[in-house]
């Protein structure tokens, strides 16, 4: 079976902006295989975060030194009229797999609602681009852009949470779970159900967050629900991350845990490690 995350990060300059992430400077490509190696990843998926300004550089020199290992999910910025001219040319990047766009933090809040990101979506959907969003507030609107453009392939990503920004932990942080579970209706959205034990107040094997996670597995189906960690902001350890999929959660069939654990994120996004 092999084991794909659906989300990291690498950075070597500046700190990281959500406060959840572990405090450090330097998330290194050398560092992160050492530990996937540890961990038995295979492989990993990465979202180049906005702290760092050479992180999508980083990212893409990771998919250069290391075939099969990496591919990427970039971003522009939607506010900038100069990034329209960037979606046709997009996916011939090198390990350039789709789009990961975040609508949390205050200038960004706006852009589902007052029009500013209405562009990108029959765009991306012209030119074959997955797009992961990050969107716990605007669920409701990803429905309406699921059915407006049926031919773009969506992931909401940590559960549709806000992926460990804010303090909640438990039923809080999932509270909008039944709007999550909504969107399973149409076929061109899945979910990552990354992170999820940064949303439990207990340790391994995080049972506040099981009930959680067969919601959604009995929602999307093993098509589209897709592990992962965004590792570096876990208090545990990524091979923890791993076996509470594959050993703790007894509604999981094990015929489907290959789907979930990376064949799906795969074959949505176009991965053809």
């Amino acid at each position: 079976m092999q084991i794909i995350d659906a989300q990291i990060h690498l950075w070597e300059q500046g700190l990281p902006i959500n406060k959840a992430h572990r405090p450090v400077s330097r998330f290194s490509t050398e560092y992160v295989l050492g530990m996937m190696d540890e961990a038995g990843v295979d492989a990993a998926l990465i979202h180049p975060p906005g702290w760092d300004p050479h992180s999508t550089e980083l990212a893409t020199a990771a998919v250069l030194n290391h075939p099969g290992r990496f591919a990427i999910l970039g971003a522009f910025p939607l506010d900038d009229p100069a990034s329209q001219g960037l979606v046709d040319g997009w996916l011939a990047r090198p390990g350039m797999l789709g789009l990961r766009l975040t609508f949390l933090s205050p200038h960004q809040r706006t852009w589902m609602t007052d029009g500013t990101a209405d562009w990108v979506w029959p765009a991306a959907e012209r030119a074959g681009i997955p797009i992961a969003l990050l969107c716990t507030d605007f669920l409701r609107e990803v429905g309406q852009i699921a059915e407006r453009h049926p031919g773009l392939k969506l992931i909401v990503d940590h559960l549709g949470g806000r992926g460990g920004n804010e303090l909640q932990k438990d039923d809080a942080a999932l509270v909008h779970m039944p709007q999550l579970v909504a969107l399973a209706k149409y076929p061109n959205v899945a979910v990552k159900a990354t992170g999820a034990p940064g949303y439990s107040s207990e340790g391994y094997p995080f049972r506040p967050i099981q009930p959680y996670l067969q919601q959604i597995y009995e929602a999307f189906g093993p098509d589209r629900m897709f592990w992962g960690t965004d590792i570096s902001r876990m208090r545990c350890s990524w091979r923890e991350c791993i076996t509470f999929f594959t050993e703790e959660l007894p509604w999981l069939p094990d015929a489907d845990k290959p789907k979930i654990m990376g064949e799906a994120l795969c074959a949505w996004i176009g991965w053809k490690r």
